[in-house]
């Protein structure tokens, strides 16, 4: 965890030094953390920004830290000597603080000088830290609060956390709540009542919560480690109530004595094996015997009934109130788990704002336990509660007696806020009623001081004819009425590209001349961004594929959240990019060429490998690498950060005298001396049997849009004989017969199909 945090640290830029029991264990740490998947870093370098050394021979190194940041052993005893040592070595003023998921806060500081209390605190970061976005925080009585705030700062603003101060409580907030609950599924398990099939069907996606649900969460997270932090909350619990809640039963007990932990143990409630031919598959544990065996699909079809609900509320409180297998589950289990936030929350933290917001970043909760009581109604979860856990109700939690007494079924009366001043500007402008235009596809929406954002909210945020309509309705608009436009939106992708499914329709009904107006009408879109009268930024964040990585390249500036996944991935369909996206990387690869050197090959090589290989960047700082984001372009570590960042990245273009860029009149091209190493390696590539026929005829309709066209020697071209032979290109391909099941079978799918 130490060098997962580290490799954090190095994503944000900050150099971290990496100190175990010798520097030898360090650099294997650094190493096996360099290993893991997902990856911890955002670049295949960032771990440089790491240097290593051991407890023995550094730590008067940690003279030159401002943040001093333990994570070793959970064992109060030895943390507390450590602690020791690393105050004798640290500067004055700076901060240390432990990563502890169990371990009293105030009891590690027992003893030490007053100067260490008062820079000392909790920072409680979830695994794997570059992909959960919480931190709790927590501070001890004699932390000062310019300590507080220092690190709630940098760790918003600079490591993208989104941090909720926490109660120096057994377990803080998130752990406390999540095992009450996770403990409540476990029993309906061992009472052999359900599967764990059926718990996990009905306790992942359904309940907005992660496909990996209860006990592929637990195998990820290694039983071990859960019954060690169980026994904590059992043991230090001042309820003797609560206390009892925090058990495991015997069978749980019995995996971690058998060393059943999960992932880490190659076994756990599930185990992956290789089967004779050769195809892996996923077998479950039967809790009785011990034994694994065969998946079993759950029948739970109020499952796939409450899939209609149009909103995550109106799927849960059907599944709740469903009088199925289902619904009992969840008022046997989820009921109780409510009932008991609302109890401990005043214990644990200081609103129930901040309990909500806990179980959404740390544990990947669509909505927190106060959102759900909400959703499902405040006496609908009293009643199940009273059938399963009536110990809970004597007395019921104030904050649920005063909302009853005030004769409301909800907590709230409003959505959960966001979390602070320039977090989720854009919603903000939404519920303030500055809707400027409307659409299915898309809305304008003003953001104040003068920039107009266009925000997507189809299906998946998928780019069709509405979301062009308003691309082009927006670059109006601000040209008009604003200083500036944005192009972004608060899902958690961009945008998964464009309608795929429209484009297969039209193709297998032959309607040529609809697909031709189509590819116009997007590049028309696209190039109307990059020549608008006004500053164009365009904020992506996760998925930003095909034609949202186009929408991209053609702002005057990307800021881009840090976890974004851009890449023009057309060719995975059997099509090329036709919005610009290879006229865009194309001229740009001519403009990447060192001063005085006229080869284009080396710089095209690269721009055609990114879009023949379909290449997705791994992060933003990744997609520099490949050629989609600019050094001019931004990052934004905090994803609810990003529409403020690009709107200040906008005010400031405006404040620098922004002026369109002159349209391209003359792209160099290599011609003939691109074209032919490119269709050579087309072919070496054919022959050694790596691609495809139909990998190679893409792969040669993308050489000659990079090449110019058919062209004896190098030249130049205007941008639209590149969006010309763009729109050639895409037309020819899209009646391919190959091209056409290839797009089937992602949509049916979601995977590529190599035919």
């Amino acid at each position: 965890m130490g060098a997962q945090i580290a490799a954090h640290f190095a994503n944000a830029g900050v150099p971290a030094l990496l100190l175990d029991v010798t520097a030898e264990a360090a650099a294997k740490g650094l190493q096996r953390a360099r290993a893991l998947k997902p990856d911890p870093f955002f670049t295949p370098d960032s771990w440089k920004l790491i240097a290593t050394g051991g407890f023995d021979e550094s730590l008067p190194r940690l003279r030159d830290a401002d943040w001093i940041l333990e994570a070793i052993v959970e064992q109060l005893e030895i943390k507390r000597q450590l602690l020791a040592k690393v105050d004798q070595s640290r500067r004055p003023g700076s901060i240390v603080s432990s990563n502890t998921s169990a371990i009293s806060i105030a009891a590690l500081a027992d003893g030490r000088r007053d100067a260490s209390r008062a820079h000392w605190l909790g920072t409680h970061f979830f695994n794997p830290p570059r992909y959960l976005r919480l931190l709790e925080v927590i501070p001890t009585a004699d932390t000062i609060a310019a300590v507080i705030d220092a690190v709630c700062r940098f760790s918003d603003q600079h490591l993208g956390k989104g941090v909720v101060i926490a109660k120096d409580s057994p377990g803080f907030i998130g752990n406390h709540i999540a095992l009450y609950g996770m403990a409540r599924i476990l029993e309906q398990v061992a009472a052999g009542g359900y599967t764990i099939e059926e718990a996990d069907a009905i306790t992942g996606p359904p309940i907005g919560r992660p496909k990996s649900a209860t006990f592929r969460t637990l195998d990820l997270a290694g039983l071990d480690i859960v019954a060690h932090v169980v026994d904590d909350l059992h043991a230090r619990l001042p309820d003797p109530s609560a206390r009892a809640a925090f058990a495991l039963p015997p069978f749980a007990r019995e995996m971690v004595a058998r060393g059943l932990t999960g992932e880490k143990a190659g076994k756990g409630f599930y185990q992956r094996i290789r089967r004779a031919d050769g195809e892996s598959e996923i077998l479950t544990l039967d809790p009785s015997s011990f034994e694994y065996r065969a998946a079993r699909r759950p029948q739970l079809p109020s499952l796939d009934a409450a899939a209609a609900g149009t909103t995550s509320q109106e799927r849960i409180r059907a599944l709740f109130q469903g009088r199925d297998r289902a619904g009992s589950f969840l008022r046997a289990t989820l009921a109780p788990a409510l009932v008991y936030a609302a109890r401990v929350a005043p214990d644990v933290a200081h609103s129930p704002d901040d309990v909500d917001r806990v179980l959404r970043w740390g544990f990947g909760w669509e909505l927190g336990p106060f959102e759900l009581i909400d959703a499902i109604g405040i006496e609908a979860v009293l009643d199940a509660a009273r059938e399963h856990s009536p110990e809970l109700l004597n007395p019921i939690p104030p904050i649920l007696e005063a909302a009853g007494a005030a004769g409301r079924q909800t907590i709230r009366t409003h959505a959960l806020p966001p979390a602070g001043p320039g977090l989720e500007i854009l919603r903000s402008a939404r519920d303030a009623s500055r809707v400027v235009r409307k659409n299915p596809g898309a809305s304008l929406v003003d953001l104040g001081d003068g920039v107009l954002c266009v925000e997507f909210h189809s299906k998946v945020n998928a780019i069709g004819a509405d979301t062009i309509q308003m691309l082009q309705a927006g670059v109006r608009e601000a040209a008009k009425n604003f200083s500036a436009l944005v192009v972004g939106n608060e899902g958690v992708n961009f945008s998964a590209g464009a309608n795929l499914m429209l484009v297969l329709l039209e193709a297998q009904e032959e309607n040529w001349d609809e697909i031709d107006a189509m590819v116009r009408a997007f590049q028309q879109s696209t190039m109307a961004l990059r020549y608008a009268d006004v500053p164009v930024i365009v904020a992506p964040a996760g998925l930003s594929l095909g034609g949202a990585c186009e929408i991209a390249l053609h702002g005057d500036r990307i800021q881009a959240a840090a976890e974004t996944y851009l890449g023009l991935v057309e060719v995975g369909v059997g099509l090329i990019p036709a919005g610009g996206g290879t006229k865009e990387m194309t001229a740009r690869a001519a403009d990447q060429r060192p001063a005085g050197v006229a080869d284009l090959l080396p710089p095209i090589q690269r721009a055609f490998e990114a879009i023949g290989f379909a290449k997705v960047s791994t992060s933003a700082p990744d997609a520099l690498r490949l050629g989609y984001l600019q050094s001019t372009d931004g990052v934004t570590m905090n994803r609810e950060r990003l529409i403020a960042d690009a709107k200040a990245s906008a005010l400031r273009r405006v404040a620098e005298g922004y002026q369109p860029p002159v349209p391209r009149a003359a792209v160099p091209v290599g011609g003939d001396t691109v074209l032919a190493p490119l269709k050579l390696g087309i072919h070496l590539a054919w022959r050694a049997g790596r691609i495809s026929d139909h990998d190679a005829v893409i792969g040669r309709k993308l050489a000659t849009i990079m090449a110019g066209g058919v062209l004896p020697h190098p030249t130049t071209v205007s941008e639209q004989q590149l969006l010309d032979l763009e729109r050639e290109a895409f037309l020819s391909l899209v009646a391919e017969p190959k091209t056409q099941a290839r797009m089937q079978h992602t949509l049916k799918t979601g995977k590529p199909l190599r035919n």
